[in-house]
């Protein structure tokens, strides 16, 4: 039930904030089958793939929030879209729906706070990334952007300890029904 409500709350959030906080953004205008004809080692490629896997169309004039899922290799369960959030706003970024989305994630959905601490920290560890036009950057090849963005030792955080957290919630009775 918390989760829906959740759900909920970015479906109908995200129209509002993009309505009334991105008028001057301009949408990229690039489908998913656009993206899948990059060479496979590009960022367009992944992040086409990306969206293809899980029936996604690239959100207009938010783009980049698909983008990050992808540079960051966060999934797209409720606990990661708000776990997404707690990694860029420790990388710097800061805007009025992500701190909305932080705060009542947190209160939402306590029981992963842990993994939402240890984000912010991978976030604040990363170089800063948010700022990008990631529109100009889907010709990158993938695995040199990653690297650029993170370290090694954020790699085996972000591999080992991230997945450890991740799979330890899945073992617990309770969330799984929520």
């Amino acid at each position: 039930m918390r989760r829906k409500l959740v759900i909920w709350m970015f479906e109908h959030s995200q129209r509002i904030y993009t309505r009334f906080f991105k008028r001057k953004h301009i949408p990229w205008g690039i489908s998913t089958e656009m993206l899948l004809a990059y060479p496979s080692n590009s960022f367009g490629y992944h992040l086409g793939d990306f969206l293809n896997r899980n029936g996604f169309e690239l959100i207009s004039k938010v783009e980049r929030h698909d983008a990050y899922h992808v540079l960051t290799q966060f999934g797209t369960e409720v606990e990661d879209e708000i776990a997404l959030q707690f990694l860029c706003m420790g990388n710097g970024k800061k805007s009025m729906y992500m701190y909305g989305a932080i705060i009542l994630g947190a209160l939402i959905l306590p029981e992963f706070y842990k993994y939402y601490q240890l984000s912010y920290h991978i976030g604040k560890e990363a170089n800063t990334f948010h700022q990008f036009e990631y529109k100009h950057l889907l010709k990158l090849d993938y695995d040199f952007f990653r690297s650029a963005i993170f370290s090694k030792e954020i790699e085996a955080i972000q591999h080992t300890k991230l997945q450890e957290l991740k799979q330890s919630y899945k073992t617990v009775p309770a969330l799984n029904t929520i």
